[in-house]
């Protein structure tokens, strides 16, 4: 058996120790190197040619970002973050997640809720995932042609309606591209759940905030649904809808995971998809597992519309595979062409919510 060949990148000796044990211990992977800095990582990535790189964010010399760019232009790698729970260093990590690293874990140092177990699991698990993802991908997806449209664009989109939108591994990089497309003036409120933990949505927030015409924000308990709103269910929690007095209001819940997850997009969408119905529009984007199918389904057969990322720029084609698969997704784009086609389909729809 071809084991899996892992450079292990962090300042903290203790880190270093604990991720290697936790590796060497399975039949299936190997340690071939340790660097305690970014100077070192780049150094290691370049000789070693691992299969894939466990990267600290806060280093000496050179940060988790500046080395995870250095290493993708000399020797392209998949690349796991490994960050602890700090506004700066959950902000890098989005923006690494943007620029090619796979995906991340975090420390369990700082955090009581965090075990070492916990992290053995999902590292181990995103070890073995990261090597079903070639690595043309990760380095040239952020690449890919964005279509630019106007801050305000001429768009005729009445009625109440709303855009649900589900990703996971690999979103911020499909965000990235989609949201900062859309107008200012689109009128509709806009609902994403992202797969990730406490603490790093807000920083995902932050970052789409700044570069869209679209307010983009962590959604909070009990706050109203309003027109030319993203919002980003907070990590940790399910994002629920309810109407009250002809207002629809979002709710925070912390009830079991669905789909093993939490935010879980099939709890967000069954509740949208009563209220709207019709006039709701699903975007099902890159990600493992099934979270959201459900809700797909669901949108559907109240006469709702479905778009799926396509496998051409889906870090990992699993959520959106499996609403192609079950004949949900009216259709199937490039994250590059998922805004236009949002445009089309709101204008497209008439009426809103049942009252």
């Amino acid at each position: 058996m071809e084991q899996i060949k892992i450079l292990i990148v962090d300042d903290s000796a203790f880190m270093r120790m604990v991720l290697k044990d936790i590796i060497d211990k399975e039949p299936d992977m190997k340690v071939v190197g340790l660097a305690k800095d970014g100077v070192e990582a780049v150094e290691k990535a370049v000789s070693l040619k691992p299969d894939v790189i466990t990267l600290d964010v806060e280093m000496p010399k050179k940060n988790g970002l500046d080395a995870l760019s250095e290493i993708m232009l000399k020797s392209p790698t998949r690349v796991i973050m490994v960050s602890s729970l700090t506004s700066n260093e959950a902000s890098i990590t989005i923006e690494c997640l943007e620029k090619g690293a796979f995906d991340f874990i975090q420390k369990p140092a700082g955090s009581t809720s965090w075990t070492i177990r916990d992290v053995q699991d999902e590292l181990l698990r995103k070890i073995r995932e990261s090597m079903k993802v070639s690595i043309e991908k990760l380095k040239n997806i952020h690449f890919v042609g964005s279509k630019k449209i106007r801050k305000s664009a001429r768009v005729n989109i009445l009625g109440e309606k709303v855009v649900l939108i589900a990703s996971s591994t690999g979103g911020p990089r499909s965000l990235d591209v989609i949201i900062p497309q859309l107008p200012e003036n689109l009128n509709v409120p806009i609902i994403i759940v992202q797969h990730m933990p406490a603490g790093f949505t807000a920083s995902l927030a932050y970052r789409l905030d700044k570069i869209s015409n679209l307010k983009v924000k962590e959604a909070e308990d009990g706050e109203l649904l309003q027109k030319n709103v993203v919002y980003i269910a907070p990590g940790d929690f399910h994002l629920g809808l309810r109407q009250e007095d002809h207002k629809i209001k979002l709710f925070l819940d912390k009830s079991d995971k669905i789909n093993n997850v939490r935010p879980s997009a099939d709890f967000t969408f069954d509740l949208a998809a009563e209220i709207f119905k019709e006039s709701a529009l699903v975007v099902i984007l890159t990600g493992m597992g099934r979270d959201g199918a459900k809700g797909a389904f669901k949108v559907k057969h109240y006469g709702g519309k479905v778009i799926a990322e396509s496998k051409e720029t889906s870090v990992v084609y699993g959520m959106p595979k499996i609403v192609v698969q079950e004949g949900y997704a009216d259709f199937v784009l490039p994250n590059y062409d998922i805004a236009e086609k949002m445009l089309e389909i709101l204008a497209d729809q008439p009426r809103g919510i049942k009252r």
